[in-house]
C-alpha cells in the first residue's frame, strides 16, 4: 500500500456542504486490494485489541459495535484508515465524527475523507492510521499512546486558546464569517469592508495606548491614583541594593512582581521576609528591569471583566494549590488533584493539570518546602503566584454579587485607561461590598485579559462573554459579509465573471474579483496567474476596501481545496460539458454535475441559484438547492422558462435579438444583442449566453437595468478587459483571434462563430494539455478539423503534465484525421513557430484562430506585429485647426 496524496479541504466540498474541514488522503492499495480485513490473520482482533475504542463507531450499521461487525465480515483498507484515523483525533480531544472512503474509479485507488479540528492534526492523523494499518497486517506491535500524545500537543500548538476560540464560536453562531489569519490568535470576523479583527481578546478597537498603560504596571498604578482608584502602596526598585529599603518603607508582607509584566509571569506574594524578598526580585528581574514592591492587600483575588465599558463578569480566582492530609507527599497530592476528571492536558477540559515548574519550585524554596514533603492535615498549598486556569487555577463566578460601587469603578477604570476589553484584578475580602469600605485595592489592569475563568467556572453561573465583544464589533445594523457572486461550469467561466463584475463596478461597487487570468482589486490586477480557487477566493475577501466580490470558481479548486467561503449570495452555472474528466476521481458528467453543483447548493437561503435552463446538467441542480432559482436560456419559448415564470419565477432569455428579463407575467427588454460588444453583432451565441448569465446575476442582485445596460455596452472582448477570450487584431490582409478554447465543446462554440463571420481560409493553432482523456485529446482535434480549413498542432512540453507531449500531438492529429471534412494538418513543434508559419501563409481574408494559455505573450507578440504593420505618421497638414505657420 502507498499513499498518492495528502490533502486539506476548508470549505463546503465535493463530499460534504456542511462539513468543511475534511482531510482527503488518496490511497493505492496495490495488492491489498485482493485482501480485506476478514481474510487477514488476526487483523480484525489486533486492530479491536490496540484500539478498543473502535467499539463506539457505528459505521453503516447504526449502532455501537458495527464498525467491528464490518472488520470481522470483511472491509477495505481504505475504510479501516478513515475509522482509525478519526479516533486517533478522539482519543486526542478532538471531536471528529465523519468520514467516507469512495472508490476513485482506478483500480485499488481509493479517496479516505475523514473530519479534523486541526489541519496539522489531521495530516498526522492520516498519516498515523496507514502506519498502524500497516502494522496490524503485519501483525507488529505498535506504540498508540505515542500518537496520542503527539496530536495532544499539536491540538495544543494549533487551536485557539479558549478566549478567542469564544469569540470565533460566538461569530459563527450569529453566521458572521471568520478567517484565521495567522498560526496564533489573529483572526480576522467579517468580510471585505466589514470585517473587524481580533488578537485574542485584543481587538481592532482598541486603543495602543491603554494597552501600554496596562502593560506598565508603574504606570497603570499612577494613573488611578492620580483619579481616586484604590490602589496598594509600593515602590520601583531597580537593584538588589534598593529592596531592602523599599520593603521597610512599604512593609511586611509585600508583592514583588516586574513593572513590564503579564500573566502573572515573575510576580511572587506574600512575601514575608528580606531573604525572600531579594529571591522575589531575581525572579522578578527575568521579566523587566524595573521591579515593582508594594503592600501585600489581604483578601481573595478577584477579576472584574469590562467589555465596551461595561462590566461583564466577575470571577473570584484560586490558584494552583493541594490541600495536606498529614500522609501524602505534595507529589502525590497533586497527581491526586489532576485525577479530576474535570483536569485535562493543555485547554482540552475545563480545567487544566497541575504541573510542576520553576514558579512552583520556587515557591516550595521559599516555604522550605521539597515535592516529597508532607503537609499537616487541613493545610493549603500554594503552587503557583497566579490564578490563571492554564496553570491550574480554578475560579467562581461572583458577577452577580458585585456592589453597584464596585461595578461603577470597575467601568471608569476601564475609561481611565482606555481599555474596550479590559480585566481588572482586585483583591479584596468581597466585591460584595464597596472597596472603599473593606480596604480592598485594584492591583492590576490588563489589556487582553483571558476568558476562561468565566467561561468554565467550577462554581456558579458561566459567562459567554463573548456575547458582549461581538455586539460591540458588530451591532445590530452592521452586515458583517459582502455580496458574493460564485460563478462555475465548463465554459464561460472567466468572460462572465468578468462581466459581471464590470457591471457591479459601473453600478458603484468597489469590486474585487478571480479568474484564471488573475487576482483584481478595483480593476487592478494585483496578482497573476491561474487564480480560480479558494486561497484566491479567500485574498478577496481578506481586502478591506472591498465591497462585492465576484469569483470564478473552478473545478480544480473545489476538488483540492473545496469552496472559498461558506455562503454566496449568488451561484451561477454556465455549463457542464466533458473536461478534465479522469481527475480525482471525477470520471462521469454526472459526477461533474454533482462537483459543479456545489457553487449552487452553497448559496444563501435568501440568495439566487442561477442557472442555464438549456443544459439537462445545470438544469437538474435545482433539485439540490435551498435558496431561490433563476434561469436563463437561449429559447424564449424554453417550457422551463415558461413553467419557472408562470409561478412568478425570473429569467433571462434571448428573444429576436433581444435580451430579455422576465419576472412572473412581465417582461423587460435590457438590449438588443447587436449594441452589445461581446456578442460580435449578435454571431458569438456562447457569448450571448454569458451575457445572459450576466444579465440575470445582476438583477437578482437589485442592479437596475439602466446600470446593466451600460455595463454590456462598455465592455468589449478586447485584451484590455477580455484577455484572451475571442481578442480579434485586424491586420491589413488578415485576422487574428486569440482564445483560450481549450476542450470539445469550447472549440465548437468558436469554430461555429468563425464561421459566422463569413472569412477566408480559416487556420486553428492548437495544442492539447497531458491530464486529459485520450478520447478528450481527440475530439478536440476533430471538433477542429470540423470547423477550420488548415489546422497547426505544435507539441506543449509544459502543459503535458507528465504525460508523453508527442503522444498528446498524435492524439489531437488521430482526432482530425476522424473528421469527415478532412482539414489540412500540420506539425510544428513550437508554438512560436506555429505562428510566425501562418502568418506567412496568411492568404487575403484569411482568419487565424490561436487557442493558446499563454495569452500574455501571445497577445503581445501579436500586438507588436500589428503595430509594425500599421506603423502610421500624421502628416501636419492633416492636423485639424493647425496654424499656418505651424504646417510649415
Amino acid at each position: 500500500m502507498k499513499i498518492l496524496e495528502s490533502r486539506a479541504l476548508r470549505g463546503p466540498n465535493y463530499w460534504s456542504s456542511r462539513r468543511h474541514n475534511l482531510i482527503v488522503i488518496r490511497v493505492d492499495l496495490e495488492e491489498m486490494e485482493k485482501y480485506p480485513s476478514n481474510t487477514i490473520s488476526g487483523f480484525p482482533e489486533n486492530m479491536e485489541k490496540l484500539i478498543p475504542s473502535l467499539y463506539e463507531h457505528r459505521c453503516s450499521r447504526g449502532y455501537e459495535g458495527g464498525f467491528l461487525e464490518r472488520l470481522r465480515e470483511g472491509t477495505w483498507m481504505g475504510h479501516v484508515m478513515e475509522h482509525v484515523a478519526l479516533e486517533l483525533q478522539i482519543l486526542a480531544g478532538m471531536q471528529c465524527g465523519f468520514g467516507r472512503c469512495t472508490w476513485d474509479g482506478e483500480e485499488g485507488i481509493y479517496s479516505v475523507v475523514f473530519s479534523y479540528e486541526e489541519e496539522r492534526a489531521g495530516f498526522y492523523a492520516a498519516e498515523a492510521a496507514f502506519e498502524i494499518v500497516r502494522a496490524m497486517i503485519k501483525g507488529e506491535s505498535y506504540d498508540l499512546q505515542k500518537d496520542i500524545q503527539a496530536l495532544r500537543e499539536i491540538r495544543e500548538q494549533e487551536r485557539f486558546g479558549p478566549s478567542t476560540a469564544s469569540i470565533v464560536h460566538e461569530a459563527k453562531k450569529r453566521h458572521i464569517p471568520v478567517l484565521r489569519l495567522n498560526s496564533y490568535s489573529l483572526v480576522q470576523l467579517g468580510w471585505g469592508i466589514h470585517q473587524q479583527r481580533i488578537q485574542a481578546t485584543v481587538t481592532g478597537r482598541t486603543s495602543s495606548i491603554g494597552l501600554e498603560i496596562a502593560f506598565d504596571k508603574e504606570e497603570t498604578k499612577n494613573m488611578l491614583h492620580n483619579n481616586g482608584c484604590p490602589v496598594p502602596y509600593g515602590l520601583v526598585v531597580c537593584s538588589a541594593g534598593e529592596v531592602e529599603a523599599a520593603v521597610c518603607r512599604v512593609g511586611f508582607p509585600v508583592v514583588v512582581k516586574p513593572v513590564d509584566g503579564h500573566h502573572g509571569q515573575g510576580a511572587t506574594i506574600n512575601v514575608q521576609n528580606p531573604e525572600n524578598a531579594l529571591a522575589a526580585f531575581e525572579a522578578a528581574r527575568e521579566y523587566s528591569s524595573r521591579v515593582i514592591v508594594e503592600k501585600c492587600i489581604k483578601g481573595s483575588d478577584f477579576r472584574l471583566l469590562v467589555i465596551n465599558y461595561k462590566l461583564a463578569a466577575a470571577a473570584k480566582r484560586v490558584p494552583a494549590h493541594v490541600t495536606g492530609n498529614g500522609r501524602s507527599s505534595i507529589q502525590e497530592l497533586i497527581k491526586e488533584v489532576n485525577r479530576d476528571p474535570r483536569r485535562g492536558y493543555g485547554h482540552e477540559k475545563m480545567l487544566t493539570e497541575i504541573t510542576v515548574d520553576d514558579m512552583t519550585k520556587r515557591l516550595l524554596e521559599l516555604e522550605g518546602l521539597s515535592l516529597d514533603s508532607v503537609l499537616s492535615p487541613g493545610r493549603t498549598l500554594y503552587l503557583k503566584t497566579t490564578a490563571n486556569l492554564s496553570t491550574g487555577g480554578v475560579s467562581e463566578d461572583v458577577t452577580d454579587t458585585v456592589h453597584s460601587y464596585n461595578v461603577f469603578l470597575a467601568e471608569r477604570v476601564a475609561r481611565i485607561i482606555d481599555l474596550d476589553v479590559c480585566g481588572i484584578d482586585v483583591i479584596a475580602p468581597s466585591l460584595a461590598e464597596p472597596l472603599s469600605e473593606t480596604g480592598g485595592a485594584i492591583i492590576e489592569v490588563n489589556g487582553a485579559p483571558g476568558f476562561r475563568m468565566h467561561l468554565s467556572p467550577v462554581a456558579g453561573q458561566p459567562r459567554n462573554v463573548a456575547e458582549p465583544v461581538l455586539d460591540m464589533l458588530f451591532p445590530l445594523d452592521h452586515p458583517g459579509r459582502i455580496p458574493i457572486i460564485s460563478v462555475t461550469g465548463t465554459n464561460g467561466k472567466t468572460t462572465t465573471t468578468r462581466l459581471i463584475a464590470h457591471i457591479m463596478h459601473m453600478s458603484g461597487k468597489k469590486v474585487g474579483y478571480t479568474t484564471t487570468d488573475g487576482i483584481y482589486i478595483q480593476n487592478r490586477l494585483l496578482y497573476k496567474g491561474d487564480c480560480s480557487g479558494p486561497d484566491s477566493a479567500r485574498f478577496v475577501l481578506r481586502d478591506p476596501t472591498v465591497d462585492y466580490a465576484v469569483f470564478e470558481t473552478a473545478r480544480g479548486g473545489m476538488m483540492r481545496a473545496g469552496l472559498g467561503y461558506d455562503l454566496s449570495d449568488v451561484g451561477v452555472v454556465t455549463n457542464v460539458a466533458s473536461d478534465h474528466l479522469g481527475l480525482y476521481g471525477i470520471h462521469t458528467l454526472e459526477q461533474l454535475t454533482r462537483l459543479k453543483c456545489l457553487v449552487a447548493e452553497n448559496v444563501q437561503p435568501s440568495g439566487y441559484a442561477v442557472l442555464n435552463a438549456d443544459d439537462d446538467y445545470v438544469y437538474s441542480m435545482q433539485e439540490n438547492v435551498s435558496c431561490n432559482t433563476a434561469f436563463f436560456s437561449m429559447n424564449a419559448g424554453n417550457p422551463r422558462i415558461k413553467k419557472h415564470c408562470s409561478s412568478g419565477g425570473t429569467a433571462a432569455v434571448y428573444d429576436e435579438g433581444d435580451i430579455i428579463l422576465r419576472k412572473g407575467d412581465w417582461s423587460m427588454l435590457v438590449d438588443r444583442v447587436i449594441n452589445i460588444p461581446l456578442t460580435y453583432f449578435g454571431k458569438a451565441a456562447f457569448q450571448v449566453q454569458n451575457v445572459l448569465a450576466a444579465c440575470l446575476a445582476a438583477f437578482v442582485q437589485e442592479v437596475k437595468v439602466e446600470e446593466i445596460r451600460l455595463g454590456l455596452q462598455t465592455f468589449a472582448p478586447s485584451s484590455a478587459q477580455l484577455p484572451g477570450r475571442m481578442n480579434i487584431f485586424e491586420f491589413e490582409k488578415f485576422k487574428v483571434l486569440i482564445d483560450y478554447a481549450h476542450n470539445p465543446s469550447s472549440m465548437e462554440a468558436m469554430g461555429r462563430f468563425v464561421s459566422s463571420l463569413g472569412m477566408g481560409v480559416s487556420t486553428a493553432i492548437l495544442a492539447g494539455t497531458g491530464d486529459r482523456r485520450d478520447k478528450d485529446l481527440q475530439d478536440y482535434g476533430r471538433v477542429a478539423a470540423e470547423y477550420f480549413d488548415r489546422i497547426i498542432v505544435w507539441e506543449d512540453q509544459d502543459y503535458a503534465r507528465g504525460r508523453d507531449s508527442m503522444k498528446v500531438m498524435q492524439l489531437i492529429q488521430e482526432g482530425a484525421a476522424s473528421s469527415s471534412k478532412k482539414a489540412r494538418v500540420l506539425s510544428i513543434l513550437d508554438e512560436d513557430h506555429a505562428v510566425d508559419h501562418a502568418l506567412q501563409e496568411a492568404l487575403p481574408e484569411a482568419i487565424i484562430c490561436i487557442f493558446t494559455g499563454r495569452i500574455e505573450a501571445m497577445t503581445a507578440k501579436i500586438k507588436a506585429l500589428r503595430e509594425k504593420e500599421l506603423d502610421l505618421i500624421i502628416a501636419r497638414e492633416d492636423i485639424p485647426n493647425i496654424s499656418p505657420e505651424l504646417r510649415m
